[in-house]
């Protein structure tokens, strides 16, 4: 089958759903990609991509950016996860952001088909995005709830990282961050001097 083809399959199986989503041009030899958002409650949405292929569709979602700390811990959490997916696996692009990425072939390219592939990816992205998180931004999101502590902002979006606080140490509100909670100073390089003129 040809891409088009697959394309055509594609959106039928999606517009059989009622599923909404958009078209929009690759700019390349892909041709079109289709796009739409699955809405989630941890992770409020996430972000999915279908290129139609000579072969049927690959799928990539958007899933969290690059971890900042204990990259071991989440790779293996996402290796490990990947033994229980179905239709897609975790992966990292090559500045270490993760997505769930799969390809559906031309003769499973259904709406109950990509029903359970897009379900798998809402379920995984969803489910799997405040353990990413607690694995891989914990001194970020102890940052973030002591600068609102001492601020008197609202904590209702942290609540489900409350077990990573150490309230002891947390500032009273309106008083200054603690050292420990400081994010630290980037080093800012000195200008380099002029080059010496030739001659």
């Amino acid at each position: 089958m040809s891409a088009e083809q697959n394309l055509g399959l594609l959106t039928q199986a999606l517009d059989e759903r009622e599923v909404d989503y958009t078209r929009k041009s690759s700019g390349g030899p892909d041709g079109e990609h289709v796009i739409l958002e699955l809405p989630g409650e941890k992770k409020l949405k996430t972000t999915v991509l279908l290129t139609a292929t000579s072969h049927g569709a690959r799928v990539e979602a958007f899933v969290c950016r690059h971890p900042d700390e204990n990259l071991a811990g989440v790779f293996k959490y996402l290796l490990q996860r990947n033994r229980r997916l179905y239709g897609v696996a975790y992966t990292v692009d090559n500045i270490g952001d993760i997505y769930l990425v799969g390809r559906i072939s031309s003769d499973a390219l259904t709406a109950d088909e990509l029903d359970r592939v897009l379900g798998q990816i809402l379920e995984a992205a969803d489910g799997d995005f405040n353990v990413l998180l607690e694995l891989g931004f914990a001194t970020s999101i102890r940052r973030e709830w002591a600068w609102r502590v001492s601020r008197r902002e609202p904590l209702h979006n942290l609540m489900a990282f409350e077990h990573l606080i150490d309230k002891e140490s947390l500032p009273e509100p309106g008083e200054p961050l603690p050292e420990q909670y400081r994010p630290a100073r980037p080093v800012h390089a000195e200008p380099a001097a002029p080059a010496e003129p030739e001659g």
